[in-house]
């Protein structure tokens, strides 16, 4: 199966070797017929500290690296 790969911006960076990351995606409503914005947070792997708050990212799935991180920082994602 292959990984997911997904878009986002960095939400928080205080803690060590780990980004947080807020994905949104956009779907319409079933029967309202309204465009919805859902938004969830994900905790990112990132090995030397490079992203910061605001940057837009993409990032990876991989094995577990911690009790909440299951994703890698993969790139900055092109503007």
């Amino acid at each position: 199966m292959p990984k997911r790969i997904l878009s986002g911006v960095v939400t928080s960076d205080a803690n060590e070797q780990t980004v947080t990351v807020s994905v949104e995606r956009r779907f319409t409503h079933p029967v309202l017929k309204k465009t919805i914005r859902k938004s969830k947070k994900y905790r990112a792997h990132d090995e030397n500290n490079t992203y910061k708050v605001g940057d837009s990212v993409r990032i990876i799935e991989c094995a577990p690296k911690s009790k909440t991180k299951r994703w890698e920082v993969l790139q900055v994602a092109d503007a």
